[in-house]
């Protein structure tokens, strides 16, 4: 675990698959090669840096169960539940100790409507990420999430994570997650 300073570049992808491998040796046999990996932030550049590393640790959770995960590559679908698993649990473990009981809740409704959605196989998970992202522990999304999950409606998330981190930053992170989920 971190000593509380946020963590990014370098450092975030290090903690990621260091203590992943540490926990599970399972984990370390299906860490990509250093050259294989694809270390690059699609959605805490939108947030606070403080929840840098919990939020692209559950990111990567969710690419190893619902699309191309960047660091890690299971070897066949109970792995990838298993990690992908273990990867959501650590990242909330790593946001809690923010001490924000806010970012915690905001977080486990974006793992649960993301998770409706693709088991729906709905669109605008890539609205709620960022809208999450950006908003991490500020509120101000249930109206969104509900015109989401009620109205397969991703408009308004979308509007409240680019007037909150702007155009071009969520235009950014949401190419880079549609390149990399089913």
């Amino acid at each position: 675990m971190t000593d509380g300073a946020p963590v990014t570049g370098a450092a975030l992808w290090q903690a990621i698959i260091g203590e992943a491998a540490a926990e599970s040796r399972l984990w370390a046999d299906v860490t990509l090669a250093p050259g294989e990996r694809e270390e690059v932030a699609v959605f805490s550049p939108l947030g606070e840096d403080r929840f840098a590393l919990g939020l692209e640790t559950i990111y990567e959770g969710y690419l190893v169960h619902y699309g191309q995960p960047r660091l890690f590559a299971p070897s066949d679908r109970d792995s990838a539940i298993l990690l992908g698993d273990y990867l959501y649990a650590h990242g909330l473990v790593r946001i809690s100790e923010q001490e924000d009981v806010a970012a915690v809740a905001n977080l486990s409704e974006l793992i649960s409507l993301c998770s409706l959605l693709q088991g729906e196989q709905r669109t605008g998970d890539g609205s709620l990420w960022a809208a999450h992202a950006a908003l991490l522990a500020q509120g101000g999304l249930e109206h969104a999430c509900i015109a989401l999950r009620d109205s397969d409606d991703p408009a308004p998330l979308l509007a409240l994570a680019r007037e909150s981190a702007g155009v071009e930053a969520v235009q950014r992170a949401i190419n880079a997650h549609e390149r990399r989920v089913r």
